[in-house]
């Protein structure tokens, strides 16, 4: 059952929190592109000279100055509809939705995992280790449906799997999506890993009256919701309870909860330091709210709306739309993660969707805990030119201990590096 919390998180401990000042937090922006090519990044020493690069699109921008730009792969020129090259940013879509950086063949040398559109394959593109121009491209799942697909492990074999939807390959023709999706992961045959990956359904096949899980389906995670120390998996409507075998196929335990109308990507974190894992998301990709939902005893959640559809509904009275991804990292070193989103450009274009033309900001959101089982966060503005796309990084991108961040969307490639 998800109780409502009657007032927001800011006014409920205005009086609890008498915290010391910390040094502000501070970021200086470097563009690396104003191109759109992507709407996610990925980031890792590609080159192998002791420098993080960022990897955006079918580009490489190489540290430690980011100022040398190679593309690894040639650009797809055959592509059309939508995403027809080069990438009209007011109604067109990059190939590059999602990326993740990953050593698949175990050569000592960092790849790339690239989702494309919803629906679309997931692809490794692999590092020649500076031999050849191009990486090649092996598809490893046909069908990537959902909207924030993910690279974790989930079986708990210490390897990351395919976080993503699937569904069957027939699309009829009364469907905006693709029919008989099903929820659940993808296994990399570590032996075999340019292979195709296994999907391992957790759900059953949605009806075609009753598309819960196609191509465009929004919002998804995986985390130890009940501490157990298995990794579930979570939707806007509820979580899904990993059993203790995974031999055997089957439908993993549905808990039901109200997590929102479908955003990004959820986390799962214990916010409030009670030992109580509880949820993180957005709650609606193209409208508007944030919050965190607070896991009870019982294993209902309270929700506790961070962001709205009117400032008067957000912390610090902050107000922004299209929340399309969200990444939890540690910003200012204190040990607690704290939430980084922002509102993702042009999602559908200049006129579709909540305030398309609002400035598209970038903010980080720190966590503060009372000792007492009372959490609150406050917002804090990196950026309003610059926004996210459907998925970004985080970490230390130039070993200094901060977190940086790096963005990709229609307005282009960035890097913040925290000061």
């Amino acid at each position: 059952m998800l109780l409502p919390s009657r007032f927001p998180l800011f006014v409920l401990f205005s009086s609890v929190y008498a915290l010391p000042a910390v040094a502000e937090v501070r970021f200086q922006k470097q563009t690396l592109t104003d191109t759109f090519v992507s709407e996610g990044c990925a980031v890792a020493d590609f080159n192998k000279d002791g420098h993080m690069d960022v990897a955006a699109g079918r580009f490489l921008w190489l540290g430690p100055d980011f100022q040398t730009r190679v593309g690894y792969t040639p650009e797809r020129v055959n592509f059309s509809g939508p995403s027809k090259t080069p990438y009209n940013p007011a109604s067109g879509y990059s190939d590059y939705f999602v990326q993740f950086s990953h050593d698949f063949n175990g050569d000592g040398w960092a790849d790339l995992l690239v989702y494309g559109l919803p629906g679309e394959p997931a692809s490794v593109f692999v590092n020649p280790q500076g031999k050849e121009p191009d990486w090649a491209q092996h598809n490893v799942f046909d069908v990537a449906d959902g909207e924030s697909p993910g690279f974790t492990d989930i079986n708990g074999d210490g390897k990351p799997e395919l976080l993503v939807h699937s569904s069957d390959l027939v699309k009829p023709p009364e469907s905006k999506g693709r029919s008989g999706g099903q929820l659940g992961f993808a296994e990399i045959d570590w032996a075999q890993p340019l292979g195709k990956a296994r999907f391992r359904p957790i759900t059953p096949k949605s009806r075609e009256n009753d598309l819960k899980f196609f191509r465009y389906t929004h919002g998804y995670g995986a985390g130890d919701v009940n501490g157990d120390g298995r990794v579930d998996l979570l939707e806007k409507a509820g979580w899904y309870e990993q059993p203790a075998d995974l031999s055997a196929a089957s439908d993993w335990k549905f808990h039901p909860a109200a997590f929102g109308q479908g955003g990004a990507q959820m986390h799962v974190y214990d916010v409030n330091g009670d030992g109580r894992n509880d949820v993180i998301t957005s709650y609606s990709a193209h409208g508007y709210g944030l919050g965190w939902f607070e896991q009870n005893a019982d294993g209902s959640f309270t929700e506790h709306r961070l962001l709205g559809a009117t400032p008067e509904e957000g912390v610090g009275g902050v107000r922004f739309s299209q929340i399309h991804a969200v990444e939890l990292a540690d910003v200012n070193g204190d040990g607690l993660l704290d939430i980084v989103c922002g509102k993702r450009r042009w999602a559908h274009g200049p006129a579709k969707d909540a305030d398309p033309m609002d400035d598209p900001v970038l903010y980080w959101f720190e966590l503060q805990r009372d000792g007492k089982g009372g959490a609150q966060y406050t917002p804090h503005l990196i950026d309003k030119e610059s926004g996210v796309g459907t998925q970004f990084w985080v970490g230390d991108l130039n070993k200094d201990g901060k977190a940086d961040i790096v963005t990709s969307n229609k307005l282009g490639a960035r890097v913040f590096l925290q000061k």
